[in-house]
């Protein structure tokens, strides 16, 4: 059934707001860590949760969740394909934030970073799939059925464990991709909670009882608990890691999980065109390069004025800048002309 073109804005719309608020959310909780770290508090990577009692902790909360609960009604009127790699955006008010009141710098190469992730979002919203793959809790029961989706989140449900009790115990503080897979393969599972739940409220509003329904409750709880799993340890991985390394490769393993989860579940790829699927790969092909540029060289002291320097032919960060340009030697020519002195 097609999405008219009103559904498909209003789903657009809330999701980047939910992307602002996303994004302004990871400053504000880093904020409220660093205060607690200074008073000496036990830190959250350590297992502490005095974090509880910061209100700029909770100003994060609440703007996360204004951001999900915005996300949450994204996913109502536009498919996950669209929806979630917009979550870029978050990644783009959170470099930008994090430069301003965290200190953290953003160079050439992260403002380049942010342009082509805002430019990788334009164009897989313009190639995102106009088919609403489930209108209803009977058709998402069914899609639950699947045997390939209950194998993934089988995988899921297993590695999560594996990585939660063997290895975020050993390695968790030292690799930052510990606690962020943790949370984006939990994350894939939500996000399919979220879209069927989605589905429920738009029937409730339409005057069908789904609160009846049994789906709609195990949807919830499974939400509930998914949810928690990702905010304890996207708090660790905040608390441990710098906020310009936690957000932008939480989101690449985060967007790859969902649309894996969403290509399973509702096979909204099959319902595109050749050219659709190339420039969704290539939208978020590109998304992810300009989060390599953001996180990679974020220590790299380089900006538009040292740019001339770096262009010229002797550049004067180089040890050999400052010495002017001498011949080397040729030993051969002295052996000649030490041959020649005698017979002249």
């Amino acid at each position: 059934m097609e999405v008219n073109r009103k559904d498909f804005y209003i789903g657009l719309s809330l999701a980047v707001s939910s992307s602002a608020f996303i994004g302004a959310s990871f400053i504000l909780k880093k904020k409220g860590l660093l205060r607690l770290a200074s008073k000496g508090s036990m830190r959250a990577g350590q297992g502490g949760y005095a974090y509880l009692k910061e209100w700029l902790w909770w100003a994060g909360l609440i703007s996360m969740g204004a951001g999900e609960a915005a996300n949450f009604a994204a996913y109502a009127f536009a498919p996950a394909t669209l929806v979630t790699p917009l979550g870029a955006l978050s990644v783009l008010v959170s470099a930008v934030l994090s430069s301003y009141f965290l200190n953290e710098r953003l160079n050439v190469h992260g403002k380049i970073g942010c342009l082509l992730c805002v430019l990788g979002s334009t164009v897989m919203v313009i190639h995102a799939p106009q088919e609403e793959e489930v209108a209803s809790l009977s058709a998402m029961a069914e899609k639950l059925k699947d045997p390939g989706f209950i194998v993934f989140a089988v995988c899921v449900v297993g590695s999560s464990l594996v990585l939660i009790f063997a290895v975020a115990p050993r390695f968790g503080q030292k690799n930052v991709l510990v606690y962020i897979l943790i949370c984006s393969v939990i994350g894939s599972l939500s996000v399919s909670c979220v879209k069927g739940l989605g589905i429920g409220i738009k029937q409730l509003f339409a005057g069908t009882a789904v609160l009846k329904e049994p789906l709609f409750w195990s949807l919830v709880i499974c939400l509930v608990i998914c949810v928690t799993i990702q905010i304890s340890y996207l708090n660790k991985a905040l608390d441990i890691f710098n906020t310009s390394i936690v957000t932008p490769i939480y989101y690449v393993f985060f967007t790859t999980s969902v649309m894996a989860c969403s290509a399973i579940l509702f096979k909204e790829w099959l319902s595109m065109t050749t050219d659709g699927v190339v420039g969704t790969i290539s939208g978020f092909l590109t998304i992810i390069l300009g989060i390599f540029l953001l996180h990679a060289f974020k220590d790299i002291t380089f900006s538009w004025d040292s740019l001339p320097v770096f262009l010229r032919k002797g550049p004067q960060g180089f040890a050999w800048a400052h010495h002017a340009y001498m011949a080397v030697p040729n030993h051969d020519l002295q052996a000649d002309d030490e041959m020649k002195l005698p017979r002249e």
